[in-house]
Formats: C-alpha cells, structure tokens, sequence
C-alpha cells in the first residue's frame, strides 16, 4: 500500500485527477514530510525548486516589506498545492502555522509529470482559478469591510476550511468548534487591524451569545446566522 492509498485528503486535492497507476507514478516521485510550528518550507525571493500537497496542519505564506516587518499573503490548509510549478521565483515564503504533513515534490520531477497528465494540469488551472476568486474576495475585505465584518468574515472562512479536518459539531445549536491556527496579533496581521480591536471584535461576538472562547486558541460559533449577517 503506497502513502497516496492512506492520504487524507487523496480526494479532494489536485493527485484526484489521476488513476491508481497515474497515482503509483506521482507517489514514486514525491516524499511525505513532516513540519513543526514555525517551521519554513519554501523562502521568499529564492528559485522556485519544490511544489508540495498539504495533507494536515495549515501554513501561511508571507512576504517582508523593506523596513522587516512581515505580511501574512495567504494561507493554505490541507488538500491545497503550494508552490511555483514551470519555473519562476517564489514571490512569498511558506511557513507551519501549526505541526503539519506535506507530500513534497521536486519542481522540475513535477513539472514534467504534469506535462504528461493533462488531467493534473487541468486540475491545476482549477485550483489557480479558484485562488484567484478567493484573493479577489479578500481584496473586498480588506478594502471594503469594517472591522466587525472582517473578523466574522475572518472566522466564517476558517470554519469552512478546517471544518473537513478539525472542526466538530458541539452538540448543541448546530454549533461549530474549532481550533485557531492564529495568534490574536497574527489575525490583526492578516486582517490589517490592530491586536485591540480584534481582541475587542471577539469579546462582542461572544458576548452577543456569536461566539464562545473556550480558551484562548478555541472557538465555537453558537449563530451562525448571526455570523454571517456580521460578515456583511
């Protein structure tokens, strides 16, 4: 049994596209790897030489302005593909937000692979479309939105995207429970708020019955409803 037969997310990411000697071929070519909190996959400004599945955990990618200061760009959670296929400079680096598993592969391995596979290709131009559609969405709420809007649009977007993974039902009210991968300043970060008044957006919701904190990394959204009128 390969590492593709017991992958987590074998039907949702892009190796979906390809039949079980199609995934035999792909599995010979890449290699499973481990990453703690913190740790770099791939580095800002540096040739773009591995391309990687995101099996568990969720990274951010980030660039550094002129005077140091780092900007969160993106994050990626499991079944998305980071990196650069077909060459090119890595324009942010990519980085654990928590202990994760990526499938790695040699850029140029998988470059000539995918030449090879116009299925992986076309599932490739999905993916990119669709990342397209979300930076766009972004862009309307980074420009557009309050801040109230931006962190229930914020906590919306995470218990989509984790809920395959790590959220779970409460018990109680259709309630949703999942576990931040952010500090409060790296939500302000992405967000462009202060600490403050991210700090002030989730004590509201929680007092308005939205939201329950459990702990400091924990969240539980109680309305959903509600969540999404604040989202705007």
């Amino acid at each position: 049994m390969s590492a593709c037969d017991t992958c987590l997310v074998r039907n949702r990411a892009i190796c979906s596209a390809l039949d079980k000697e199609e995934i035999g071929a792909l599995n010979a070519i890449g290699r499973r790897r481990s990453l703690v909190s913190g740790e770099s996959l791939i580095w800002e400004g540096e040739d773009s030489v591995l391309v990687a599945n995101v099996i568990e955990g969720v990274l951010k990618l980030s660039t550094g302005t002129e005077d140091g200061r780092e900007q969160i760009v993106g994050v990626v959670y499991p079944s998305d593909f980071i990196g650069r296929p077909f060459g090119g400079t890595t324009n942010h680096g990519v980085t654990a937000l928590t202990d994760a598993r990526v499938c790695v592969f040699s850029r140029s391995d998988f470059d000539a692979f995918a030449r090879e596979h116009p299925g992986l290709e076309h599932k490739l131009l999905q993916r990119t479309l669709t990342e397209l559609d979300r930076t766009r969405r972004w862009m309307l709420l980074l420009g557009r939105k309050s801040a109230s809007e931006k962190v229930a649009s914020f906590l919306m977007e995470l218990s989509d995207r984790l809920s395959p993974i790590t959220c779970e039902s409460d018990g109680s009210s259709n309630a949703t429970r999942f576990v931040l991968p952010f500090s409060r300043q790296q939500i302000a970060d992405v967000l462009g708020l202060t600490i403050e008044t991210v700090s002030r957006q989730f004590t509201r919701l929680k007092s308005e019955g939205i939201i329950d904190l459990p702990s400091r990394r924990e969240v539980v959204i109680q309305d959903r409803f509600a969540l999404v009128a604040e989202a705007g």
